[in-house]
C-alpha cells in the first residue's frame, strides 16, 4: 500500500505537531486456517520447528488489517495515526481475527 499516513506507536510524531485528533480508527479482519496446514501443524508438534504456513498466514492477515486501518485513517482526513496496536482473538477453533487500530491525527504542515 502506496500510503502518505505516518503511522507510530507513541502518542507524538517525531519532529511534527499533532493538529487535532480525529478518533480511532480501526481495520480488521477474520482468517482460517486450512486443513493441509492442520496436518503439518501437527507434524511439526512432534519434530519440531517453524509452522511456516501459519507464520505467512498470519503476516498476510496483519497487512490486510493495518492497510484496512490506512484506509480508515484516509477517509478521515488524517495524515498520521498515532497509539497504533495489533489485537488478536479467536473467533472460533482455527479462526482468529486480528484489528489494528489507533487515533488518527492530522498534523501541523
Amino acid at each position: 500500500m502506496d500510503s502518505k499516513v505516518i503511522v507510530v506507536t507513541g502518542e507524538n510524531i517525531a519532529g511534527r505537531t499533532i493538529q487535532s485528533h480525529l478518533g480511532i480508527v480501526t481495520g480488521s479482519t477474520v482468517r482460517a486456517r486450512n486443513f493441509g496446514s492442520d496436518i503439518i501443524a501437527s507434524l511439526k508438534n512432534v519434530i519440531g520447528g517453524e509452522l511456516v504456513s501459519y507464520s505467512k498466514l498470519l503476516q498476510g492477515t496483519r497487512d490486510q488489517a493495518f492497510n484496512r486501518m490506512i484506509e480508515d485513517a484516509e477517509a478521515k482526513g488524517a495524515d498520521g495515526i498515532i497509539m497504533f496496536r495489533f489485537q488478536t482473538s479467536q473467533i472460533t477453533p482455527g479462526a482468529s481475527e486480528v484489528v489494528a487500530y489507533g487515533t488518527a491525527v492530522k498534523l501541523n504542515p
